[in-house]
């Protein structure tokens, strides 16, 4: 429901003649001083307005946050699986409604609520500044361009620069494009503030079409409490990023082709494929299938050929694949604003827990939709707009906005760094926690006399109290796609018997790894650790040490990636024993 509700002045000023008098003398300045204000008090006035019930607003704002619960959640078992390439429809996972619970572990969400989390304790006024130390404080695991602006921000480089190509290699990633449906869902109606919040959380990681996929997603949220109409949404939200760049390109290709070819996302996914994959004029300062672009047309191609349905919006975002569970959570989180919470179906909200916190944050889902009505009101004090009561019911009176983009700046082609360096006060108050430490005390603590290096942060690595049947169980993940996570002891093996090492090893229920048994570093053991290799999803390892007895050796173990997708290593006995 809306109204649209205008109010025009046409105030004039004349400066002549009071009364019987004569002509007023009056200085050239303060002509101007009296024009300007009387032109500013008419413009306030002349001011369009649209509204939108409050019970409208919360039943839709509920609608995004589940959306974006729903598709990530549906979509993580294929993340990265399929690159380049349609996920096959056998593939695709089937619904359960027990699923809407594992969004709750998912970055998709928890990073946006550092920034939600920021403007609730320091203000929507607060600066770029305050938003970079809360976010280099943030304790949960990062990568892309998340983790090259948090490095930056640790690192003392302030924002704006914690994104500039000149310090942070992966401008254009998909972060802040996953990152930003916050900005929409607190500024229903006003597009400029998915903009404004852009420039201040997105330049934290990102620059040009990174910062710019964010921008728009926010703002097709903010069209979504208006607009049920999903290219209309798609072409009101393009306007609030430059249309210059190749982000917007690629949003004015996907509403051209699927005009051409509204019927067959096959057809249109293998032209964006030629053009935004193939095409090296659109890969420049790309990082490979984590690009903005790429994953931003999938999201489009499911809005737009899902036809409002949103299982199938879900499944062909999914399908699309790269990024295949943020896609389908930014699409479904619009399509299911534009629904309402009492449009989407029972499924996606049956056994949804309202208790449990999102990870890293202070939120369950009452608390998350109480914060964003207070900053929303904010939101819309700040602009202008007021609360009015009609008929027993709260109105929002939102106001019309021209949109203002961000100016266009190119990440292959940068302009100059702003030289912003945190002040020795500001490192201060930045103590992000010591993950190498942390990783160190839970693995002393669960194998004594044991180290571990290059460890990554991806999957939160640590001690588990359980893990399929087992109890203290330690999780270990690579650092990255090409680097493995070493654990590693160096101890002197008796003379006599014949010692042995051994392990049980399990593995994440969609992923796989390499285990790689090393001594003094030559390999002497290698062993795929997944779904086929292993019993309930363990596997006993014995591998034979007594080529080495009565030496000291220096023994490895490797947590060695296969396909990047849930690497995870799961850790619940490591001994040497001698028989």
């Amino acid at each position: 429901m809306q109204v649209v509700e205008k109010h025009r002045c046409n105030t004039q000023v004349r400066i002549g003649p009071l009364g019987g008098e004569a002509p007023m003398r009056m200085s050239l300045r303060w002509m101007i001083v009296l024009t300007l204000a009387v032109c500013s008090i008419g413009s306030a006035i002349g001011v369009e307005y649209r509204e939108l019930p409050l019970s409208v607003y919360r039943d839709k704002m509920r609608a995004a946050w589940i959306g974006q619960m729903a598709g990530v959640a549906w979509g993580a078992p294929t993340e990265f699986r399929w690159q380049d390439k349609i996920i096959p429809e056998a593939d695709m996972p089937a619904w359960k409604p027990s699923l809407i619970n594992d969004a709750f572990g998912q970055d998709d969400l928890y990073v946006e609520m550092t920034f939600l989390r920021t403007m609730e304790m320091h203000g929507l006024n607060c600066s770029i500044r305050q938003a970079g130390i809360d976010f280099a404080n943030s304790g949960y695991p990062l990568w892309c361009a998340n983790n090259a602006g948090r490095t930056n921000l640790r690192n003392g480089i302030a924002p704006p620069d914690s994104s500039h190509p000149k310090f942070n290699k992966c401008p254009n990633d998909i972060d802040y494009q996953i990152e930003a449906d916050y900005s929409g869902i607190i500024a229903p109606g006003m597009p400029n503030w998915p903009i404004r919040l852009g420039e201040k959380f997105g330049r934290l990681m990102n620059y040009g079409d990174g910062m710019y996929a964010g921008q728009f997603i926010g703002a097709m949220y903010a069209t979504a409490f208006f607009e049920s109409h999903i290219p209309t949404i798609i072409a009101t939200a393009l306007k609030a990023i430059p249309e210059g760049s190749q982000y917007a390109e690629m949003v004015r290709d996907l509403l051209a082709w699927f005009r051409e070819n509204p019927d067959d996302w096959e057809a249109t996914w293998h032209r964006i494929q030629r053009k935004y994959r193939e095409d090296p004029e659109y890969q420049k300062a790309s990082n490979g299938g984590i690009d903005c672009k790429i994953n931003g047309a999938y999201v489009l191609l499911g809005l737009l050929y899902g036809k409002g349905d949103p299982d199938r919006t879900i499944i062909i975002a999914t399908r699309a694949g790269m990024d295949s569970d943020c896609n389908p959570s930014s699409a479904a989180g619009v399509l299911f604003t534009t629904m309402g919470i009492g449009r989407v179906p029972a499924r996606f909200t049956a056994v949804l827990d309202e208790t449990q916190k999102f990870s890293h944050t202070a939120y369950n889902v009452p608390e998350l939709t109480a914060v964003c009505e207070k900053l929303m009101r904010e939101i819309l004090s700040k602009s202008g707009g007021r609360v009015v009561r009609r008929n027993g019911e709260e109105i929002l009176r939102i106001p019309v906005e021209t949109v203002r983009p961000s100016a266009l700046e190119l990440s292959w082609d940068p302009g100059p760094t702003a030289g912003s360096k945190f002040t020795r006060s500001e490192m201060r108050r930045i103590k992000f926690p010591d993950f190498a430490g942390q990783m160190q005390r839970a693995v002393s603590r669960f194998a004594p006399g044991w180290r571990i290096a290059r460890c990554g942060p991806d999957m939160q690595p640590g001690l588990l109290p359980e893990w399929r049947g087992r109890t203290n169980v330690l999780l270990t993940h690579p650092l990255t796609q090409g680097v493995g996570c070493v654990l590693s002891r160096s101890l002197r093996l008796p003379a006599g018997g014949h010692p042995q090492l051994r392990l049980v090893v399990g593995h994440y229920p969609q992923g796989d790894w390499d285990l790689i048994i090393r001594v003094d570093g030559k390999e002497i053991l290698r062993r795929t650790v997944g779904a086929a290799t292993t019993t309930e999803g363990w596997m006993d390892v014995q591998a034979d040490l007594a080529p080495y007895a009565g030496r000291k050796i220096l023994l490895e173990l490797i947590n060695e990636p296969t396909g990047w997708s849930f690497e995870a290593a799961y850790w619940a006995a490591i001994t040497v024993q001698t028989r």
